[in-house]
């Protein structure tokens, strides 16, 4: 889950593990603006402020783990 993430250099691997059917309107606005199309997509980003902001609103459709 998506939980006490800060802004940093690092990157994230954020992996998307649940369904949008029913969810509120801006959290599917916001898995595809981070680049998820479906259940278990993973895109890799960068852990900065704008990044962590949109993985604060949807922490229960993602899992987040820090890229190797």
């Amino acid at each position: 889950m998506a939980k006490n993430l800060t802004p940093s250099d690092a990157k994230l691997e954020i992996t998307q593990i649940k369904g949008v059917i029913g969810a509120k309107q801006n959290q599917k606005a916001t898995l595809r603006s981070l680049g998820l199309k479906r259940i278990g997509h993973t895109v890799v980003r960068n852990a900065d402020a704008v990044t962590v902001g949109m993985l604060n609103t949807v922490p229960h459709l993602v899992n987040v783990e820090e890229a190797k």
